[in-house]
């Protein structure tokens, strides 16, 4: 049997890491075996571009070279971690896939025909079976991620966080734009509440478009759950 694949997206200081371990420790409580992980990054080759990427020293090449490694981290991620985790019926929570390309580089300028050839090598037909997108106005995100520096003694922004108010509000913007269209993948969770009520929502989203967690451990071998 086949895994879920559920992938999460949102703009910064979303709470997209709180919500992705409270639904994997939900799913282990429901005997599902879960794998987490995160972009760029989550597997040897990827993690070793995510820095060059976070970092900001890739900028200096131009938005079109920095997607092209965006698309190479992300291939050797699918074929690293994602599609082996899958094959062997485990669910995986991915902080950040497809979608956060289509709206960070699609900002930056790259186009979209690019955008979708890249994402073509680099995944194939290998799409999320449910993509949660986690909604907060930009201003809260940023006095979230200015919260979290403090309490880690002053940690540096990423080249992505730094950006202006009016870069995170067009980012906004294009992650409710995706949901708008593709409605059948993407479910919009609003994560400015307290983060148990955002927490209740994904669980009921996840159970509404997957079907209940326990029929999905329990569905005879070759089956998958829905």
């Amino acid at each position: 049997m086949r895994g879920q694949f559920i992938t999460f997206e949102g703009g910064e200081g979303a709470g997209k890491s709180t919500q992705i371990k409270r639904l994997a420790d939900y799913l282990r409580q429901c005997g599902v075996e879960v794998v987490t992980t995160r972009e760029p990054g989550g597997s040897p080759g990827a993690e070793a571009v995510r820095h060059v990427l976070l970092s900001g020293a890739a900028e200096a090449l131009g938005p079109e070279a920095e997607a092209i490694l965006f698309a190479a981290a992300r291939a050797d991620h699918v074929a690293q971690t994602i599609e082996p985790a899958l094959h062997d019926g485990k669910w995986v929570l991915c902080d950040r896939f497809i979608d956060s390309t289509r709206v960070y580089q699609g900002e930056s300028g790259v186009e979209p025909a690019m955008l979708d050839k890249l994402e073509d090598v680099a995944v194939g037909r290998l799409m999320p079976d449910l993509t949660i997108i986690v909604d907060v106005p930009p201003k809260l995100g940023l006095a979230r991620i200015a919260g979290r520096e403090e309490d880690s003694g002053g940690a540096e922004q990423d080249r992505f966080e730094r950006e202006t108010l009016e870069v995170h509000t067009s980012r906004r913007k294009r992650f409710l734009d995706i949901a708008d269209r593709e409605p059948e993948r993407c479910v919009v969770i609003d994560g400015s509440r307290r983060q148990d009520l955002v927490h209740a929502d994904i669980v009921e989203t996840v159970e509404g478009r997957l079907g209940p967690v326990a029929d999905s451990v329990s569905a005879p071998s070759g089956k998958t759950a829905r």
